[in-house]
């Protein structure tokens, strides 16, 4: 799908980069400050971990699932004017969160939120990589993209610790929805004389010549996304029912808030520094190096005493969160151009559907044998990926 701009070409670049950071920022925190909230509406409406699971698949699940008819959609409306719509119509579902009485109210409320949230990642991966058309200057766009990502996961749960200490949770939903729908206004402003329109003739023929990705041929894009499923579910997994394990080890809110907000912290210098490194070292290392660090890192958290656990954090969220940059990063250079769309589609409906679902299961599992032992079994899940990085073989340009 091509773009046009009306701006000069790298000023148009800046912009289209801006705004889809932003939209990953406030998205992306939005998912993971739901977290923070997980024990505090446990305590109050008597969950448990499988209902808490539930209501992560909830939201997770409606991301996933309504991410390639967003896709579609923008072809007719325009990606960035549903991008806006989308980041709307999230912070209204953070902000009506606050008046949930009930935990049905919040699942039907998170459900709705989900929707909202699913239009970011395919339609500003997809701006970015159009806007970019050097694989170097698109791989560290992209990185930057997903870095702005994992600010918005550190400043987002780490405000809403804070603010709990200081309001109830209710009022702190309140907060920060009138935020999100504050920053989706100045993003409109920031385009509204320069924003890229989609050229829908061209989406058009796609639709009608082109077809699905299929397997044959398209071996290593489809073993990429096997790759992102598992260590979506490892990521979503372990982020899920970290705060109940640092309960156990007697952290309060505000204790388990800082943890989170270092390990998004560590996320988002692992992003950026991962993606670079996949460039210099090749993606097979890459993988590998950083998910068996990952599998290392969720065991130590369980053995770690808290004082220890936190300190540790920062190292834990650059293997965790490094892995989704070196795959992200990797889709366009893995299709053909005009795939690329449904590329992006496809390889995050794919992950996020994965972490959608990995929170209800293992919070099956932790109900049955407890925490520390499903949290083992998350990091035992994550050795997986290794195998599957065999058909990448041969498959990028990694030096240079």
């Amino acid at each position: 799908m091509a773009e046009s701009y009306t701006e000069e070409p790298l000023a148009a670049h800046k912009k289209v980069l801006w705004t889809g950071s932003m939209a990953h920022f406030i998205q992306d925190g939005f998912t993971d400050m739901l977290y923070v909230f997980f024990p505090v509406w446990q305590a109050q409406f008597a969950l448990s971990f499988t209902e808490i699971g539930f209501l992560k698949t909830l939201f997770s699940g409606t991301l996933a699932g309504f991410q390639v008819p967003a896709s579609s959609f923008a072809r007719r409306i325009g990606a960035f004017e549903l991008l806006v719509a989308g980041i709307l119509v999230t912070s209204a579902a953070v902000f009506f969160l606050g008046y949930s009485g009930s935990p049905i109210m919040l699942g039907c409320i998170l459900a709705v939120g989900g929707i909202g949230a699913s239009v970011q990642h395919p339609l500003s991966s997809l701006l970015i990589s159009n806007a970019y058309t050097g694989i170097h200057a698109r791989r560290t766009a992209l990185s930057t993209f997903n870095v702005a990502g994992d600010i918005g996961k550190l400043v987002l749960p780490g405000s809403a610790a804070y603010l709990m200490m200081q309001y109830s949770w209710m009022s702190v939903s309140h907060i920060l929805g009138l935020f999100g729908m504050g920053l989706a206004a100045v993003i409109f402003l920031n385009n509204r004389e320069t924003r890229p329109t989609t050229n829908v003739p061209e989406a058009k023929t796609l639709r009608a010549t082109d077809g699905y990705i299929k397997w044959k041929g398209n071996e290593a894009f489809w073993s990429l996304s096997t790759i992102g499923i598992v260590d979506s579910a490892t990521r979503m997994g372990f982020l899920t029912f970290l705060p109940f394990l640092l309960q156990e080890k007697g952290a309060a809110l505000s204790t388990t808030g800082l943890v989170l907000s270092l390990i998004f912290a560590g996320g988002a210098a692992g992003k950026f520094v991962c993606g670079i490194m996949a460039v210099k070292f090749g993606i097979l290392r890459s993988v590998i190096a950083t998910e068996l660090m990952t599998t290392l890192c969720i065991l130590a958290m369980i053995v770690f005493p808290l004082h220890a656990a936190i300190l540790f954090s920062p190292i834990i969220g650059i293997v965790l969160n490094g892995t989704s940059s070196v795959l992200y990063g990797s889709v366009p250079e893995l299709v053909a151009e005009v795939r690329r769309q449904q590329a992006f589609a496809i390889f995050y409906t794919l992950t996020i559907g994965s972490g959608a679902i990995s929170p209800s299961i293992y919070g099956v599992v932790s109900d049955f044998v407890g925490i520390k032992t499903a949290v083992i079994v998350v990091a035992v899940v994550a050795l997986l990926t290794i195998p599957l990085t065999v058909p990448l073989k041969n498959k990028f340009i990694v030096k240079g």
